[in-house]
């Protein structure tokens, strides 16, 4: 069935797994009568906590959102985005950041990173207790203004920030490309500038880059295009996906996404 509107899956292929080309699926059904092979490994990332409840109009209360996060880190999950520490201006579902991450019990097998999109979030981050951070841009210079105040080049100098603190710190940083695929102020996206923006922020020293099809329209030929691009850039076991599925999509984006892509085709 669908994804739960509030829970969006971000999905990546574990270490050391083999990825075919996806060519077209129904052809590789009809010539192998099987389907093709997938990852004998795949990670989860639960961003509900997250991503989400950020939206949400109505103010969750603090204890019910510890209490969702203890109750996901009994279901197996090894990554839970716990909160946001951005400003309650913008995004006032998570003005209890602080709350929230020295609220719940924080299982030993559990990552529980959290989302900073500056120097200033990172600190406040780190006072909390979080062991793990994520930095957020966009392949959209539209977007990015509009989301989060800045130009994609302003973005990458915060990033630079975030990242030169946290390797002081020895803190593990994820980043997220938003519009991989579209825009809602652009609309679709080259694969390129997504190619160009992902390397930027591995470069940096992202240890993973989940690309985000942030409005949902994106198409199992739109993700194979898009990852063609990005893995000529980056290395695959360092990628992930984050498939919303605002068009019932977002299940057959990550099944194209698990079988991998030939840089050949």
């Amino acid at each position: 069935g669908n994804l739960p509107a509030s829970v969006k899956e971000c999905l990546s292929a574990g270490l050391d797994i083999n990825w075919i080309s996806t060519g077209e699926l129904l052809s590789l059904g009809q010539q192998n009568d099987v389907a093709p092979p997938l990852p004998q490994f795949v990670k989860i990332v639960e961003v509900g906590p997250r991503d989400g409840l950020q939206n949400e109009k109505v103010i969750v209360p603090t204890e019910m959102k510890i209490k969702l996060i203890n109750l996901l880190s009994e279901t197996g999950l090894p990554v839970i985005e716990a909160t946001s520490f951005v400003s309650s201006k913008w995004v006032p579902q998570l003005a209890d950041h602080t709350e929230v991450m020295q609220g719940i019990k924080k299982c030993p097998q559990v990552s529980y990173p959290v989302l900073t999109p500056n120097l200033h979030g990172f600190q406040a981050a780190m006072e909390a207790g979080a062991k793990e951070v994520a930095i957020f841009g966009a392949a959209s210079e539209t977007f990015s203004r509009r989301n989060t105040n800045c130009s994609i080049e302003e973005s990458m100098q915060r990033f630079e920030e975030v990242i030169r603190a946290a390797k002081q710190g020895s803190i593990p940083v994820r980043g997220y490309v938003s519009c991989a695929i579209g825009c809602p102020y652009e609309g679709t996206i080259p694969p390129a500038k997504v190619a160009e923006v992902a390397q930027r922020m591995y470069n940096m020293g992202c240890y993973e880059i989940s690309l985000g099809d942030t409005t949902g329209i994106g198409t199992p030929g739109d993700m194979k295009e898009m990852l063609q691009a990005v893995l000529k850039e980056i290395p695959k076991n360092a990628l992930a996906v984050h498939c919303h599925d605002t068009y019932g999509q977002a299940l057959a984006n990550v099944y194209v996404a698990l079988q991998g892509v030939d840089l050949c085709k």
